[in-house]
């Protein structure tokens, strides 16, 4: 039996910025992977665990998901060649553009090389 103690420990709750576009379409559940640097914050994350993202426009705005699965990858090359796209933000008129070097905007090439990256699969609490 699991006292209430450890499952704090076991069940995280973490908080994450998002700018408007990829947070609306979380909230309305056409995105279920979000796709981050594997940096040391990221590794901290379990399946089971809470993500609040908020919206960088505004703070009042948030959203609360549950983890489903994490997929980590050296680089978004190949996390791009392996996950759905359409889960992880793009549509389908924006799925023939898609690329991994979008994410450089986010992330250098150096950091994903330092720290890998990750798809975090969610579903809305």
């Amino acid at each position: 039996m699991i006292d209430l103690a450890e499952e704090r420990q076991i069940m995280k709750k973490h908080i994450m910025n998002l700018t408007p576009v990829p947070f609306k379409k979380i909230k309305d559940g056409q995105k279920t992977i979000e796709l981050r640097l594997y940096d040391d914050k990221r590794k901290d994350i379990s399946i089971g665990d809470t993500i609040v993202f908020i919206n960088t426009d505004n703070k009042n705005d948030t959203v609360s998901v549950i983890v489903k699965n994490l997929f980590v990858f050296k680089t978004f090359d190949e996390l791009y060649k392996n996950l759905p796209l359409l889960k992880c933000g793009y549509t389908e008129d924006s799925l023939h553009k898609a690329s991994p070097d979008d994410m450089e905007k986010y992330y250098s090439k150096e950091k994903q090389r330092q720290y890998g990256v990750v798809g975090i699969e969610i579903m809305l609490k």
